[in-house]
């Protein structure tokens, strides 16, 4: 149900971009993070993983867990023994996941930190996110189909 409720949440939020996320962090670049990763958004590698770098078209199986900043815990996909599947880059996921996971390697471990322009905006998710809520994503790249 709550899988369900995030993906309409994302496709109805798409619209909402703004200029502000449409400009790039030149600073992450420099630090290995894409080019195009949205300003604001924080990428944090845990590990090294081996093998293909996800690019966007890719579809990926990822383990994750999600919290507020005050640590609340929303989601996760470890309890279901299930990673989420999606392509990268499709709108299929919030816009921080959608740049956070570009350049990622099986097995790598990410923590993102989404504000919530590249999240769920001023609407959040009613009963489960606030809304302008910044969302602190520990992320582990499963698998590149």
């Amino acid at each position: 149900m709550f899988r369900s409720s995030i993906f309409q949440a994302t496709r109805s939020l798409r619209q909402l971009t703004t200029p502000a996320t449409r400009n790039l962090s030149f600073t992450a670049a420099r630090m290995g993070i894409p080019a195009d990763t949205p300003q604001g958004l924080k990428i944090e590698s845990q590990n090294a993983g081996s093998g293909p770098e996800v690019k966007k078209g890719d579809s990926v199986d990822v383990h994750y867990k999600g919290t507020l900043e005050d640590g609340t815990e929303f989601d996760q996909s470890y309890k279901r023994g299930q990673p989420l599947n999606f392509t990268v880059g499709a709108g299929m996921v919030i816009q921080g996941w959608d740049a956070g996971l570009v350049g990622m390697q099986v097995g790598e471990k990410r923590k993102l930190t989404i504000p919530s322009n590249l999240a769920y905006g001023e609407r959040g998710i009613p009963g489960v996110i606030p809304g302008n809520a910044t969302l602190i994503f520990e992320t582990e790249l499963v698998k590149i189909r």
